[in-house]
């Protein structure tokens, strides 16, 4: 039998899906999106917290090593899916994680996508400007 030596998630946001790995960290501990270290990848402010904000909810900053594979969609709904990612494998590394990570929201699916372009209009909802004569 071997020993599992990372514990792995998927998140997803948009149209990005995100497939986290947790390793446990030993001195130093680094965050890695796609080959490159988390601010490079992540360059605003806003996301970079949005990805950290599920180890800071269960006071883990600092104990993992964490391996980011995260394609399709933006930026931000890139770093959506790297949350939602993040808080799923916490939770597969330790069931009591699971209850402050829920009671934050981040191991719910936001569903919100973008809407369909209709025939006869411009956009999804807005349409031409009506003319009376």
């Amino acid at each position: 039998m071997s020993q599992q030596t990372y514990y792995e998630a998927v998140g997803r946001r948009k149209t990005a899906t995100a497939r986290v790995r947790l390793y446990p960290a030993g001195e130093n501990a680094e965050i890695i999106v796609n080959g490159k270290p988390m601010t490079a990848f992540f360059t605003r402010p806003q996301d970079q917290n949005a990805l950290l904000d599920p180890l800071r909810a269960v006071d883990s900053e600092g104990r993992f090593n964490v391996s980011v594979l995260v394609k399709g969609g933006g930026v931000t709904g890139q770093a959506g899916a790297v949350q939602q990612g993040l808080a799923r494998a916490l939770s597969v590394f330790d069931e009591n994680l699971r209850s402050p990570l829920k009671k934050r929201g981040y191991l719910e699916r936001d569903a919100r996508a973008k809407e369909r372009k209709k025939p006869g209009l411009k956009r999804a909802r807005k349409a031409p400007q009506y003319t009376k004569r």
